[in-house]
């Protein structure tokens, strides 16, 4: 007897037979400077654009560090790490920032603008989209909808709640259509009802034909939404 998630594995480990990774890494070591023992080290790891992948580990574990060299913000201090078959360290934070979607673990550091329709819209004028006023407006509308923020379209983002501002930061991103969304503890703050809505709209992203990777330690929610988990633990990934 085994679990659907149990069967899921399977399958993925099947397919992934022949899928090429997104995320690529290699003899992957990282210390801080003036540290003598590394937060991570000899990770070899693949991260495919598919379904939800869980990275799990006890507190300090490294788990954030770890989401900080996949964006670019760290770089390794042996070994690398590729992006769709280009090396990391060739691409600028902006060029990473369009294919991998970060949501903060306090998604309130990442809100700035006015209102809730501008948050969404900013990244779509300011990164070289090339789009018009009027493509513009109509992507942020069909995000609101999506993300049924229509409603608080106006709202001043940082009076929202704490899962009314994860699902904004999530909105946020998806409209420029990364191909994934890494989130570092979604669920921090979130009562049961909250995290079944975030659940929901994690669905949507996958319907949507894009990659999750969650980072956390909650083995309840993980356990009903990832399909792939991966454990950090004394600086090295166990997959589960």
């Amino acid at each position: 007897m085994f679990s659907a998630n149990g069967f899921i594995l399977r399958v993925l480990s099947v397919k992934r037979g022949w899928l090429m990774a997104y995320i690529e890494l290699e003899n992957v070591t990282f210390c801080y400077p003036g540290q003598s023992r590394p937060v991570l080290r000899d990770i070899n790891l693949s991260i495919y654009k598919e379904g939800v992948t869980a990275i799990t580990g006890a507190n300090g574990s490294g788990k954030t560090t770890f989401s900080k060299l996949l964006i670019g913000i760290l770089t390794p201090t042996k070994g690398w790490i590729k992006l769709n078959g280009q090396l990391l360290t060739s691409l600028t934070l902006a060029q990473i920032g369009r294919r991998i979607g970060y949501v903060f673990q306090n998604p309130g550091k990442q809100l700035f603008c006015e209102t809730v329709e501008e948050e969404i819209a900013f990244g779509v004028r300011n990164l070289g989209l090339g789009l018009s006023t009027d493509q513009v407006a109509q992507k942020v509308r069909m995000v609101l909808d999506y993300f049924e923020l229509t409603r608080y379209a106006q709202v001043y983002p940082l009076s929202l709640s704490a899962g009314e501002k994860r699902r904004l930061a999530i909105a946020a991103v998806f409209v420029l259509e990364p191909d994934l969304l890494l989130l570092d503890e979604p669920t921090t703050g979130l009562d049961p009802y909250r995290k079944k809505l975030l659940g929901d709209y994690l669905d949507k992203v996958i319907a949507a034909k894009r990659g999750v990777v969650i980072i956390s330690h909650d083995q309840k929610f993980i356990s009903r939404y990832a399909t792939r988990l991966i454990k950090l633990q004394e600086g090295q990934f166990v997959e589960e």
